[in-house]
């Protein structure tokens, strides 16, 4: 009866990774700057874990014994976003980045999902969500197009008025659009942004759907569950998997409803690994350089903590970790290149322990392998040995 429970901070970087300038961030750094910016910046629990010892951070002290062991994981996969990030935790590390399309897609691409769904389309332009169907959108209604737009992500977007376009036949374009993306331009996402509303007060509702690529081999999560384990996800991770490797699922994009999911799923399923994204960090606050709100869902998580460990078992392991940066402090409201903290407890591991630079976010999902009695991961180096009593 063994656990392995994964809190990732989605966006919480801790310092500029020595490639960052091949990705224009050089300067960032997302705990350190936060901390700097916020006046009496202090996360507590955080602290007392070992957060101080990762990082300078104004507001943090080094304790004389902290609780946990600490360190930080660089990202050898090239790329700095959500799905890499994850991917690469849990054992598969890429060796070229996924395709970006900053001035639209080929037209051949074009070409072809037109004819598919038998109509023509608007925008293929790098834009904002909301600027793109404000710009689009009473043309949109017109014409009857959908509306194509990607980002600085490896993502194809389909934005449709759920009046013009019922959902059903947005998905179903989605569906073809990922069935066209394929080899030098298969995208990470395909996602469907369904909006309502009239020109000038146009809003994107809460039927997005995400269709992901499916990782080029298995990841730990698939060989967990394929070996008998409970795999629960929660927040966003079913996406970022493609709907695989897991047993199952509570899907939520707010930070504290994935946190009492977390704390369910902690007296449900008593072994195997549970994973959690808190994803407001980067979707909320990061990509809208909301400094202040930022560092309030540190803090909500970081008072909410204490509950959490206090409901683990002698058996359990919690890591606390995230997947690339997302400064909030600088120009870009785009994800930065940065190492990730990584935080380990247990009631029955040893505390105070350096884990050191790892060199891959992959040592993670070893380390959890190994811990599991599972076949060794592709990639990665089990930290397990420095923190077993």
């Amino acid at each position: 009866m063994r656990r392995a429970i994964i809190l990732l901070l989605d966006g919480v970087g801790i310092g500029a990774l020595p490639d960052a300038a091949l990705y224009n961030d050089t300067d960032s750094n997302t705990l350190k700057h936060l901390s700097e910016k916020i006046p009496n910046f202090h996360l507590p629990t955080l602290e007392n874990l070992g957060l101080g010892y990762i990082e300078t951070l104004k507001g943090i002290n080094r304790v004389q014994y902290p609780l946990g062991c600490y360190g930080k994981m660089a990202e050898l996969s090239p790329g700095k976003d959500s799905t890499t990030g994850h991917w690469e935790l849990m054992g598969v590390v890429l060796n070229k980045p996924f395709p970006v399309y900053p001035n639209g897609f080929p037209q051949e691409i074009i070409e072809k999902f037109e004819s598919a769904i038998g109509r023509k389309v608007l925008g293929n332009v790098a834009a904002s969500g909301t600027e793109i169907i404000n710009r689009l959108g009473a043309e949109h209604i017109k014409t009857k197009r959908p509306i194509v737009y990607t980002s600085a992500d490896s993502v194809f977007q389909i934005a449709a008025h759920e009046e013009v376009i019922p959902l059903e036949e947005l998905y179903r374009m989605c569906l073809i659009a990922r069935k066209i993306l394929t080899g030098e331009h298969a995208v990470l996402r395909v996602i469907a942004r369904p909006f309502t509303g009239t020109p000038g007060n146009f809003i994107r509702t809460k039927n997005r759907r995400d269709f992901s690529l499916k990782p080029p081999r298995p990841t730990l999560l698939d060989i967990a569950k394929e070996n008998s384990y409970e795999v629960v996800v929660i927040g966003k991770v079913d996406e970022l998997f493609a709907h695989q490797g897991y047993t199952v699922s509570y899907h939520s994009v707010n930070n504290m409803e994935c946190f009492d999911l977390t704390l369910q799923a902690i007296k449900k399923y008593r072994n195997g690994i549970i994973f959690t994204n808190f994803i407001q960090f980067d979707m909320d606050w990061g990509h809208r350089n909301d400094c202040e709100n930022f560092y309030q869902g540190l803090l909500e998580f970081d008072r909410r903590l204490p509950e959490l460990i206090d409901a683990l078992t002698d058996s359990d392991i919690l890591f606390i970790t995230a997947d690339h940066g997302n400064d909030p402090t600088t120009p870009s409201t785009d994800h930065s290149r940065e190492y990730v903290p990584l935080i380990v407890y247990g009631k029955k591991i040893l505390k105070g322990v350096s884990l050191g630079i790892r060199k891959t976010f992959a040592d993670l999902g070893q380390t959890i392998a190994e811990y599991l009695h599972l076949p060794s991961l592709a990639f990665g180096k089990s930290f397990y040995k420095e923190i077993r009593i």
